[in-house]
């Protein structure tokens, strides 16, 4: 009878007549196949080591290098307050593209002149951040934040902008080849108005024949309906508004009556008027 913890005898045979073959080998045959079994263990070694530790140092070396142009990057930032060019001089390619929040187009040279201190009663602080980049050879694009803080003889400012860097490793030096760098839009301070001038803006006005949107008050809000689509007006100035997350501004002209005669839609300084036709 066989226990719980108990094999077959047939297994037991087996094992056993296994065990004595291997013990009636000679001892140059096992000696051959131990060297084999080393020898196969070495080869699946090698091809794991060939295989994995590459694509992990290429992904080590890709953050290292995103690591290492971020903290250029805040180098070049922290430059600026002080006016110190050179590491502007350092980073950018001879024949960099750079654009900036305003508009303008820079040669290196331009740029490296732009680095100025910042005059009697000024101060601030850049701090760059929430980096993304995208590295292929010897092409780095780096994308990143930029947070502003200003003192203007002791009233504080801030301002967040986005900037993109594209490095270029040439004779194996890594420079900024092309950057481009925008501002976050963002809000005016809601300003006071008085509310009981709310009601001579309430209306109807009209782009052309059959656009048009509707003006109206509830409570102290004042909002704007077009195509069943409505929104807040935030008053910035007695008759200057604006809306959430929107640029440009709403503006109410009042005629020679006194009595308010369009609606201006400003963007980028260039306005679209509405009459008011009721």
């Amino acid at each position: 009878m066989v226990g719980a913890n108990s094999e077959p005898a047939g297994k037991n045979t087996n094992r056993a007549s296994i065990r004595a073959g291997f013990n009636s080998l000679p001892d140059q045959t096992l000696t051959m196949i131990a060297r084999m079994h080393l020898k196969s263990l070495f080869i699946a070694a090698v091809t794991f080591a060939a295989v994995v530790p590459p694509a992990r140092a290429e992904a080590t070396e890709t953050a290292g290098l995103s690591d290492e142009l971020m903290r250029h990057a805040q180098e070049l930032f922290d430059a600026i307050v002080p006016g110190n060019t050179e590491p502007w001089k350092k980073y950018f390619a001879d024949d960099c593209l750079f654009f900036d929040e305003k508009g303008r187009n820079l040669t290196k040279a331009e740029l490296v002149a732009d680095i100025q201190p910042m005059p009697k009663g000024y101060s601030g602080t850049i701090k760059v951040g929430k980096a993304k980049s995208l590295i292929q050879g010897d092409t780095a694009i780096l994308s990143y934040d930029v947070d502003e803080t200003e003192t203007v003889f002791g009233q504080n400012l801030t301002a967040r902008y986005h900037a993109t860097d594209t490095w270029l490793r040439r004779n194996n030096i890594w420079q900024i080849a092309a950057s481009q760098v925008f501002r976050y839009y963002e809000d005016p301070v809601v300003g006071k108005i008085d509310i009981k001038k709310l009601p001579d803006f309430v209306g109807t006005y009209e782009l052309a024949p059959g656009q048009t949107r509707k003006v109206f008050v509830e409570g102290d809000k004042l909002f704007v309906e077009r195509k069943g689509k409505r929104e807040e007006l935030f008053p910035e100035a007695s008759e200057i508004f604006f809306r959430k997350g929107v640029e440009g501004r709403i503006l109410f002209r009042y005629g020679d009556k006194g009595k308010v005669e369009a609606l201006i839609d400003r963007r980028n300084n260039e306005d679209i008027i509405w009459r008011k036709i009721e």
